[in-house]
């Protein structure tokens, strides 16, 4: 593995690990803020376009889909051609699609945009990560990547309420053109600061892995996408269900015959990587559907104007980063596998208590949900993606942030669909536009996530007293 400096006045290392952290967090805080803020743009964007709010999940789904089908050659990519070739491209096509959306008239043409949006995140987020772990040894990885996401929680906490201000103000469009000046910052940053790494002999791409992996996670996407909408029969949609999972099979045993498969697969059976990808996929499940659901509860069963549905949503991004601040003390002192288990269980029961939620509700209350949920999903987030990397050999790092990033989103977009499915079978043939049969139905959907978040728990009832020490001793002890 080599790297070239960014350019000859930032040679030094202790330069590098200064400034990396905050080009990575510039471009996180960029797609963090287009995430987020379409979400409460959704009831709006649903108006003008003469569609349904929920038939809307195609646009934040379809840009979850592309992100997971492209995640897996981001690593690859990055061995060869660069991290900072590969980084800049990412962002400049980000910003481009960005205003691509933003021109969009009709819901196909903003699919589109979103599809060509997720795949250059693609390569931004696992790319910066890898970055990151390439940078830092261990011992400190736990703190940068804190910092990294610290700076792109700001996304978040910015996007429902900016959102909710564009689209009272302005056409829903210009959600999207917010982004332009943020990529033009972190091309200057990335220009600058940020280290070229690159493998000396790059694997060749695994192709065929591609075409079947890519295929079986679009097949499945996009069969929870239409689920329940009667684009097909049943015989149909499980005919294709079957071949989403033959597919995802078919790669299985291809990776294993294969020498150098998209997904390494062996890496699983490291214990840390293992139950953190694993039980990860698992807990987002429930998470995954909540910043899609929650607008919906806010303007749709609540009635609430989209600036104040922004609003709602700030406390869950502000808690998120002062629990950054304190993870490490929390995981040097409890270690990762008591914090995983009682933390997924409060995060469930987080879940099932915003089906309280009613028009008569106080506003506290739903400030306070909204803390802890922030809060028990900050520390869960950064629990399960330092603990991946705390037994990876350096060499096997690229693979490990593919293979973890890849699960992740795929767990997101699967979540977001399940969520919407869920909501959607409890609201059965009533309408979008009865707010008490939308709200009923809404607090059904977060009984269920919920309960399903509780259960994923049981998954890291696997790791013992002393796993991920690697890297939440080295901090307590600094």
């Amino acid at each position: 593995m080599s790297a070239i400096p960014p350019n000859a006045n930032t040679t030094d290392a202790a330069t590098v690990k200064r400034y990396l952290p905050w080009v990575v967090a510039i471009a996180l805080f960029m797609e963090q803020l287009d995430s987020t803020i379409i979400n409460t743009a959704v009831p709006a964007m649903a108006a003008s376009l003469n569609v349904t709010p929920l038939s809307l999940k195609a646009v934040v789904s379809s840009y979850i889909l592309a992100l997971a089908v492209s995640i897996p050659i981001s690593g690859w990519m990055a061995d060869r051609f660069g991290t900072r070739r590969v980084f800049s491209v990412a962002v400049g096509l980000f910003t481009f699609s960005s205003i691509l959306c933003g021109l969009s008239v009709n819901v196909p043409m903003l699919v589109a945009a979103r599809i060509l949006q997720g795949f250059s995140a693609a390569m931004m987020m696992p790319v910066g990560r890898l970055t990151v772990i390439r940078t830092f040894p261990k011992s400190e990885l736990l703190s940068a990547m804190n910092f990294v996401i610290i700076p792109a929680l700001i996304g978040p906490l910015l996007g429902p309420t900016v959102g909710g201000l564009i689209v009272h103000w302005l056409p829903w469009q210009a959600i999207f053109f917010v982004n332009v000046p943020i990529g033009l910052a972190a091309q200057w940053m990335i220009h600058k600061h940020m280290p070229d790494y690159r493998s000396d002999s790059p694997r060749p791409l695994d192709v065929i892995g591609l075409i079947l992996f890519g295929s079986g996670v679009a097949l499945m996407s996009w069969i929870l996408e239409i689920f329940g909408e009667h684009y097909l029969d049943a015989t149909s949609t499980t005919i294709l269900f079957v071949i989403a999972i033959a597919l995802l099979c078919a790669y299985v045993l291809h990776a294993r015959r294969t020498l150098h498969p998209l997904l390494q697969l062996a890496l699983f059976k490291t214990r840390t990587f293992r139950v953190s990808v694993v039980g990860g996929f698992i807990t987002r499940l429930g998470v995954g559907g909540l910043p899609f659901l929650l607008p919906l509860l806010y303007q749709l069963g609540l009635g609430l104007p989209a600036w104040q549905s922004g609003l709602l949503m700030m406390p869950t991004a502000a808690a998120a980063m002062l629990m950054k601040l304190i993870s490490v003390r929390v995981l040097g002192h409890f270690g990762y596998r008591k914090v995983l288990i009682v933390n997924t269980v409060m995060i469930g029961i987080t879940i099932s208590l915003f089906s309280i939620i009613t028009p008569g509700t106080p506003i506290a209350v739903i400030l306070l949900l909204g803390l802890a949920q922030g809060f028990f999903n900050s520390l869960q987030f950064s629990s399960m993606n330092s603990m991946a990397y705390s037994d990876i050999n350096p060499e096997d790092s690229s693979m490990a942030s593919t293979i973890a990033s890849s699960m992740q989103q795929m767990s997101m977009s699967f979540g977001l669909a399940f969520g919407s499915i869920i909501a959607a079978w409890y609201l059965g043939d009533l309408p979008q536009s009865d707010r008490a049969a939308v709200g009923n139905a809404l607090h059904h959907a977060f009984l269920t996530l919920g309960g399903l978040t509780i259960l994923s728990s049981l998954s890291f009832w696997t790791l013992r007293p002393n796993d991920g020490e690697s890297v939440s001793k080295a901090h307590a002890a600094n």
